[in-house]
């Protein structure tokens, strides 16, 4: 069997993004009149902004005629705040090492615009560590459906069972977990304890947490 491989999500795992994805989403929607409370927003984490602008949209009887103005509003907000804004998460230099000293194949696999991963890859300055890219936004499906993960494990000429996922959304570790590769999630602090995450192999409370034994123990 060939070398494993490592793909990460970016938003909320590598950079500090979701909070202010959440402004750039709420501002929008208060245009049309939906306030939407913090506990509603963390159910639809992970979804490309398309279907979240859908699914609220749905929600509240918006005209779906406005749903191409409002993706335009949110992406363009949620770009310029996490390129002021946006810092990297604690540990995520550090685990990139950490796989590339192991000689595992590194990918990003995100819901974002293919623009927007590209801005933090550049903004982190973690281009050497990245081999391949994959954005949703760019394929027929999004998270939760497991294309994006299968799409970055063609690019990385692995089989997707050989693939090691690091998720902090629900969506996506449905979407690992789909797509048959091992999964490590770390959820937002407020979400840690819920039952939802005993899908994945390994639950952390941060990166900073990952090391040799925990890797040893996800393949055994």
């Amino acid at each position: 069997m060939s070398q494993n491989a490592v793909i990460f999500d970016m938003d909320g795992l590598l950079i500090d993004s979701e909070p202010l994805w959440q402004q750039a989403g709420m501002e929008t929607l208060k245009l049309f009149g939906i306030q939407l409370t913090h506990e509603q927003y963390v159910t639809s984490t992970g979804l490309r902004t398309p279907e979240w602008i859908d699914y609220w949209f749905h929600q509240f009887g918006i005209d779906p005629e406005y749903a191409p103005k409002a993706i335009t509003t949110i992406e363009e907000a949620a770009m310029e705040k996490i390129r002021l804004q946006g810092e990297p998460m604690p540990g995520a230099g550090t685990i990139l090492e950490f796989f590339r000293t192991k000689g595992y194949p590194i990918a990003i696999a995100s819901s974002s615009p293919m623009r927007m991963i590209e801005m933090v890859i550049q903004k982190l300055g973690i281009g050497s560590y990245i081999q391949k890219i994959s954005s949703a936004g760019e394929l027929a499906y999004g998270k939760p459906h497991p294309e994006v993960f299968i799409h970055c494990a063609g690019q990385l000429q692995v089989k997707p069972m050989q693939c090691l996922v690091f998720e902090d959304s629900f969506n996506g570790l449905i979407a690992a977990k789909a797509a048959k590769m091992k999964c490590v999630v770390v959820p937002a602090p407020e979400v840690f304890h819920q039952p939802k995450w005993s899908a994945a192999d390994l639950k952390l409370g941060s990166l900073v947490n990952f090391n040799e034994l925990l890797l040893q123990a996800i393949w055994k």
